[in-house]
């Protein structure tokens, strides 16, 4: 058995002391191995911590889905916090992220551009959105980075998985997401996910899904060759079409899977049809 309890997410229950950001934090206890998956955006997440009794003083390592500042940027103040002796996080982590204002990318559109110009001196309102502190600073205090390029076994109950198989041509990434000195169309390739044990299947803990939901069910799927009962997390879908959303919830029961946990970047139309919501202090048992 796994239990997850949400340190931080854009919500919080009314009336709590809890507090909310744009961002994602979960504290996982396996019945081995207890870690930090995502850190928020701020820190706010271990202030959290405190308040619903979790213990951070045992916290060897923690797991970062991708490097946007709102699932990595709280990692310096867990440093501080936690004696984090190792960051799990995909490849090319260090490629920093940068997005475009909405308004420049309609322009753009608007205009015909064929693709995002490819240097940051074409595109005025480019925002900085990595997480803020690079390899220097693990370095300096001797954390060490173990890159997650497909599989990694963290206990008998507990896998990391990234290197995603792109199966469904509806699943895109928006284009305002660029990446590196040269700010290319963000691939994602820095994404991973947690796959616990459940029973004789698999629960996902998914942060974003930036590579799509479908394309990271599929490939966790074929990888373990085990059904997935149970996705928990951040299914990227704010702003997506009725048609959209439909056919992810098809496709979902296609796969197997029977219960869905969504929160932070899931889309208020998606979390309405799926009938249950996560925030900020609940606590999910595996």
């Amino acid at each position: 058995m796994a239990t997850l309890t949400i340190l931080i997410e854009n919500t919080a229950p009314e009336g709590s002391s809890l507090i909310a950001e744009h961002g994602l934090s979960f504290f996982v206890e396996t019945s081995e191995t207890k870690f930090i998956f995502d850190c928020g955006h701020t820190g706010a997440a271990f202030d959290n911590a405190k308040l619903l009794n979790v213990d951070l003083s045992e916290i060897k390592f923690a797991v970062l889905s991708h490097s946007h500042y709102d699932h990595a940027g709280g990692f310096p103040k867990l440093a501080d916090t936690a004696p984090i002796e190792k960051v799990y996080t995909g490849e090319n982590f260090w490629e920093e992220k940068y997005s475009i204002r909405n308004e420049e990318l309609e322009i753009r559109n608007y205009h015909g551009a064929k693709s995002i110009p490819h240097s940051s001196f074409l595109i005025p309102n480019c925002l900085y959105r990595g997480c803020g502190f690079d390899e220097k600073f693990l370095t300096a205090r001797g954390i060490e980075q173990k890159i997650c390029r497909d599989v990694i076994q963290l206990d008998e109950a507990a896998w990391l998985v990234g290197n995603f198989k792109r199966r469904y041509d509806f699943e895109t990434i928006p284009k305002k997401f660029l990446r590196g000195e040269k700010k290319f169309p963000d691939d994602f390739s820095d994404e991973i996910v947690l796959v616990l044990r459940e029973g004789d299947g698999l629960a996902l803990v998914t942060a974003c899904s930036h590579v799509g939901i479908l394309n990271i069910v599929a490939s966790v799927r074929e990888r373990f060759s085990l059904p997935i009962f149970t996705v928990i997390g951040g299914f990227h879908l704010t702003g997506a079409t009725q048609e959209r959303i439909s056919k992810t919830l098809d496709e979902l029961k296609n796969l197997g899977v029977k219960k869905i946990l969504p929160c932070h970047c899931s889309g208020e139309d998606f979390i309405k049809i799926c009938g249950e919501k996560i925030s900020t202090g609940s606590v999910i048992k595996i």
